[in-house]
């Protein structure tokens, strides 16, 4: 039986997918190729705004259209977030959420055996376990993403993934540790932690996220630690100076914003002000010399006057961020702000997004332009369209080299001569190895 899983929205969703897929894949069942047809379709959605409930309607839809006889499955944040609406989408064959993932292969099974409809919507508890998973290949990529947080329990005022993801909880640090040398003994040299709140790994254990980075940097095989997506009010002063005594944990960190002005933040129910956003970046950039911070920025919240707008562009400028996710805020059915008044509308959100993407690109550029003249460790991970061999330095920034061998999965030093678009290009050092 041929496969096909297609995953929606973050990191945490890529991790849960490919440990769906390796299950299928160990017992029986084979991954189809692009362009084959599929006995299964597995969509694992994400719900974070509106727009992505509107796109998995459609990727839910257009499987059914492209694969007429195949099971179709939907599951992910969607279904637990929104189980009636979920429910209706009956082109799906089977509706299970977050919490009957390691079911899967079960409900395939009896489905293909009766052809019954199945919708199976577990709600999250509080006490719940971290969801037993195992990764140990990631297929055709260099790095490797590992979830190691589940859940969130800040409920901002916008946010629905509290109801979609349960309560925080997190990966046993025996756990962790197996999953990680099955991934070196697989060669894989980068890994990078995810989580939904991954600044709380470790709460219910009297952990923090310094004990997940130490056991993953002290695995042999594995030469870089990433991190992902962070919420900055965690990072204190000794958390960050037991993080930065990791040699192999990378210095670019993606500390969630959402707005660069005070008012705003209030309102969304966010747990920091701009000012100890502001001492938390500093305190990462001593820590870790040519650090690259990266945020997210959502502009016409509720309320958002233009001044609150300017405010929040003056941070983003004053903090110097090395790239920006710009988004316009979405209502979300079910989350506090739904019912706020003074509703921003679409043109001037649309106005706003491209004011501070404006600002977000000079930012990009800037950093870029900073790296220019460094000799970095580059992984290298595929050719692109004009035969330039594509990878990442330690703080992320994209590198292109030109040479005539595979450079796949390889380590090098690179010298960062000039800007290729959104991109440096390099020339690989006489002393190409990095240590």
């Amino acid at each position: 039986m041929k496969v096909r899983i297609i995953t929606l929205g973050c990191k945490v969703n890529q991790y849960e997918s490919q440990a769906m897929l390796s299950d299928l894949l160990d017992n029986g069942y084979e991954a189809a190729h692009d362009g084959e047809e599929a006995d299964a379709v597995i969509i694992n959605s994400c719900t974070v705004t509106a727009s992505s409930d509107q796109k998995v309607r459609q990727t839910v839809r257009r499987a059914r259209a492209d694969h007429p006889n195949a099971v179709i499955v939907l599951t992910g944040c969607m279904p637990q977030a929104f189980p009636e609406k979920s429910a209706s989408l009956l082109e799906a064959d089977i509706v299970i959420g977050n919490r009957e993932r390691s079911a899967l292969r079960g409900y395939l099974e009896k489905y293909r055996q009766n052809r019954k409809r199945i919708v199976e919507i577990i709600p999250h508890e509080t006490g719940e376990p971290f969801e037993p998973m195992l990764v140990s290949d990631y297929y055709e990529r260099t790095r490797a993403f590992l979830k190691i947080e589940d859940g969130c329990n800040r409920f901002c005022s916008y946010c629905i993934i509290p109801y979609a993801r349960g309560r925080v909880r997190s990966k046993k640090p025996e756990d962790l540790l197996r999953e990680l040398t099955a991934l070196a003994h697989n060669g894989y040299r980068e890994v990078v932690l995810t989580g939904i709140n991954l600044s709380c790994y470790g709460a219910e254990f009297g952990m923090n996220l310094c004990d997940a980075v130490e056991t993953a940097c002290s695995v042999e095989g594995i030469e870089r630690v990433r991190l992902g997506s962070l919420e900055p009010e965690r990072l204190s002063d000794e958390v960050i100076a037991r993080l930065s005594k990791q040699k192999k944990l990378c210095p670019q960190f993606h500390l969630s914003l959402q707005s660069g002005c005070d008012r705003t933040l209030r309102r969304m129910n966010r747990h920091y002000s701009c000012a100890e956003f502001s001492e938390i970046a500093g305190n990462l950039r001593d820590a870790f010399p040519n650090a690259a911070l990266t945020t997210d920025v959502m502009v016409g919240f509720s309320g958002e006057t233009q001044e609150e707008f300017e405010e929040s562009v003056r941070f983003v400028q004053k903090i110097g961020f090395a790239k920006i996710h710009v988004f316009p805020y979405s209502r979300r059915p079910g989350t506090r702000a739904y019912d706020f008044p003074e509703i921003i509308g679409n043109k001037e959100k649309e106005r706003r997004s491209r004011a501070m993407i404006s600002a977000a690109d000079a930012l990009r550029k800037r950093f870029l332009e900073s790296q220019i003249g460094l000799t970095e460790p580059v992984l290298f991970e595929q050719r692109d369209e004009q035969g330039l061999y594509e990878g990442y330095t330690e703080n992320y920034t994209p590198v292109k080299v030109r040479c005539g061998r595979s450079l796949h999965g390889e380590i090098l030093k690179v010298k960062l001569v000039s800007l290729s678009g959104d991109a440096c290009f390099g020339e690989i050092s006489e002393d190409s190895h990095a240590e």
